[in-house]
């Protein structure tokens, strides 16, 4: 499964960007996708995780409120709203997916790997 992560830029605090992660095969609909960011010399952080069927979502407590987590399964595409964002979100987010369909913060049980899009956020 390839991830492609793309929507990122810059942005003004208070702005709103949606991410998308679309997957290679339609296989991918069957696991559970997160967001994960990392900041400049920071480790990356959990942000959200979808199950296969969307129903069940899990956000970062940072995050909540804000970013939402969704997913389009007919076209392989997982997405992240952000809004009202703050200078603190600036990173490189990478989506990821993960088999087992648990959703989980631990980017170690996510099995592939986007290439990451940045988001800029100035005030």
């Amino acid at each position: 499964v390839q991830l492609q992560a793309s929507g990122g830029g810059l942005a003004q605090a208070g702005d709103s960007l949606r991410l998308s992660c679309a997957a290679s095969t339609r296989t991918s609909s069957t696991y559970s996708m997160g967001w994960f960011r990392q900041a400049p010399g920071k480790e990356r952080e959990f942000v959200a995780a979808i199950s296969w069927s969307g129903g069940r979502t899990l956000h970062a407590d940072s995050v909540k409120g804000r970013f939402t987590i969704s997913r389009d399964n007919a076209k392989n595409t997982v997405f992240l709203q952000m809004n009202n964002l703050k200078l603190e979100d600036t990173a490189v987010y990478y989506c990821a997916a993960d088999r087992s369909n648990y959703l989980t913060r631990l980017p170690t049980a996510y099995d592939y790997w986007g290439q990451g899009t940045l988001v800029t956020v100035s005030s």
